[in-house]
């Protein structure tokens, strides 16, 4: 039976790599680096590092392919990403099938940690019932963007005896979280944050977390959101994408 490792990289640093991780890695027949696009090239670069770094398995490939891009055009958000899952699916199917015997090993090297933000695990449920094979998975966690941008920071995720909510910019618009203190906000494209009272809140904002151009910003939200904003477009512009994530909490 085939086996899909999912393996958990970090948030931009191959020093993040476990030595599980590592482990993983050197199990696998063949690696696949997903590219997207010229702008996103540093994305598949990082994961070339990582296997030239703590990759000693002469036999393992690295095989590249073009991620497919989600249909923008079509108005429903959800029925959006359920196209794009299921047309990735597809292709994780066709590149298993082509580069892997019945008893070989794939692995995916996704960014951060597999539970969190991620979809690949919800890909390979697609790819289950697609896929014409068996194969069994196995994920092994990774450093979350959460747990470099709270180091990067000095802080610690909670108060005493407080509840932290995960969340998106997309529900921080309908406003802060009415049953915690703390919010750690993901996928915030517009900035979400500028909507709320500048004086209640302190943020802790990062990007590109772990990597060597990390940016982090702190401060009382009325005094920085304009700064962060700034600072967030800025980069996006010079890279051509960004990942960023931040914690809110009241003052």
């Amino acid at each position: 039976m085939r086996k899909l490792l999912v393996i958990g990289i970090g948030t931009g640093n191959p020093e993040h790599m476990t030595v599980q991780a590592i482990n993983a890695l050197n199990r696998a027949d063949i690696v696949l680096v997903p590219r997207k696009g010229e702008e996103k090239e540093d994305l598949a670069e990082l994961r070339r590092e990582i296997c030239r770094r703590f990759l000693t398995n002469e036999q393992t490939r690295l095989v590249e392919f073009e991620l497919p891009v989600r249909d923008e055009a079509e108005p429903s958000y959800a029925k959006r990403v359920a196209d794009w899952h299921q047309a990735i699916a597809a292709t994780y199917r066709d590149l298993i099938a082509e580069h892997t015997g019945g008893d070989g090993t794939a692995a995916f090297l996704v960014w951060g940690d597999p539970s969190l933000y991620d979809s690949t695990l919800r890909i390979l449920d697609r790819l289950q019932a697609m896929a014409g094979y068996d194969f069994e998975r196995e994920v092994i966690p990774g450093i979350t963007s959460i747990q470099a941008l709270a180091a990067s920071h000095g802080i610690a995720l909670n108060t005493v005896g407080g509840a932290v909510q995960l969340t998106t910019g997309r529900n921080l618009s309908a406003g802060f979280p009415e049953n915690a203190d703390t919010a750690v906000v993901m996928l915030d494209g517009r900035t979400a944050f500028r909507a709320l009272p500048g004086d209640d809140y302190t943020i802790y904002w990062g990007a590109y977390l772990g990597a060597e151009d990390e940016i982090a910003i702190s401060g009382k939200l009325g005094d920085v959101a304009d700064e962060i904003a700034e600072k967030r477009e800025e980069a996006r512009q010079r890279k051509g994408w960004i990942m960023d994530t931040y914690l809110l909490r009241r003052r």
